[in-house]
């Protein structure tokens, strides 16, 4: 079965080219929800993780995709890329506070460490736009290759990286002066990228060569390049191992990241998407587009041991645990 969402620009199908990274809040011990992003169904679903069940179900509207989550955790950052615009939501309150407008296909989004400011990749103008949520304005523009899609912050909050997918490129970038300072040549059409937790390493996961690439971020190269299964789109990081969500196989790769080897393939539900580790590295929950959950993977067994109900179409994409 395939199930293809067009985001009402004429040639780009999000279902395939919308991933960034799924970290946790920096400096959080644990996490307690998932909010995930259900783009057909035009909704955020909120997730409770101590017994896998959607506890709340926001009406978001502009077929969001995307999204982060503030340093506090007290708001989450969506990107609609149909009503090309980011939904700030107050997620206690389980209301939408302001939309921004963003430009023509909002889509990768993180939020930075410490400044309060968010970067958003935007599909068709080639651009990450800086955003400042509290005065609901763009205060900077920064060129980057075609097509940015995966974004993610050094956890020090100085550089950005963009997954740029028509360069075959990842973009680096100085958050001080929002200006790019290096490119760095991946696999071909990168989506997913994901920094380790001390800023060393960066992976993407690249859909049209079915393997990632691991970059040495201070150096600005490519080291390493691993296959994987069939359409990666993310990857999360866990106690010395990479999961790579495996959209056309059903499959989650387990990579470890000192040998850059496969150690194990965990089925998943159908055309899995976003994934994210807790912080403490227990357990990883990946988001299924085409059977509407959310699954769990226990780390240390690899296998699925947990499973809640989310709306139509769920992305995930992006920082979703909080």
């Amino acid at each position: 079965m395939q199930r293809c969402f067009h985001i009402g620009i004429a040639g780009m199908v999000a279902a395939f080219w919308c991933v960034t990274i799924a970290t946790g809040i920096a400096g959080q011990a644990r996490v307690t929800e998932a909010l995930v992003t259900n783009q057909t169904g035009d909704a955020l679903s909120v997730v409770s993780l101590h017994d896998m069940k959607a506890v709340a179900e926001i009406p978001i509207g502009g077929k969001p995709a995307g999204i982060a989550i503030s340093a506090d955790g007290r708001r989450a950052y969506l990107s609609a890329p149909e009503g090309k615009d980011v939904v700030v939501v107050d997620i206690a309150a389980r209301r939408i506070l302001r939309r921004i407008k963003v430009g023509e296909a909002p889509l990768g989004i993180v939020a930075h460490p410490t400044n309060g400011r968010i970067y958003v990749a935007d599909w068709y103008t080639h651009k990450i736009s800086v955003v400042d949520p509290a005065a609901g304005e763009i205060v900077a523009e920064i060129p980057v290759g075609d097509s940015p899609s995966g974004l993610a912050v050094t956890p020090d909050g100085k550089l950005l990286l963009s997954a740029d997918r028509d360069s075959d490129a990842v973009s680096i970038i100085d958050t001080a002066s929002n200006e790019r300072i290096g490119m760095v040549r991946v696999g071909a059409r990168p989506f997913g990228i994901t920094i380790d937790a001390v800023g060393a390493r960066a992976y993407t996961a690249n859909v049209a060569s079915d393997d990632i690439t691991v970059l040495d971020i201070a150096a600005a190269k490519a080291i390493a390049t691993v296959k994987v299964g069939h359409r990666p789109y993310a990857i999360a990081l866990a106690g010395g191992r990479a999961y790579v969500t495996n959209q056309y196989a059903s499959t989650v790769s387990v990579i470890d990241t000192g040998s850059l080897e496969t150690v194990a393939t965990v089925e998943v539900g159908d055309h899995p998407e976003g994934i994210a580790a807790d912080p403490a590295g227990a357990n990883v929950y990946v988001a299924c587009w085409f059977d509407n959950v959310l699954m769990r993977i226990n780390t240390s067994t690899l296998a699925v041991d947990g499973e809640a109900a989310v709306g139509d179409g769920p992305r995930a994409f992006g920082l979703f645990l909080r």
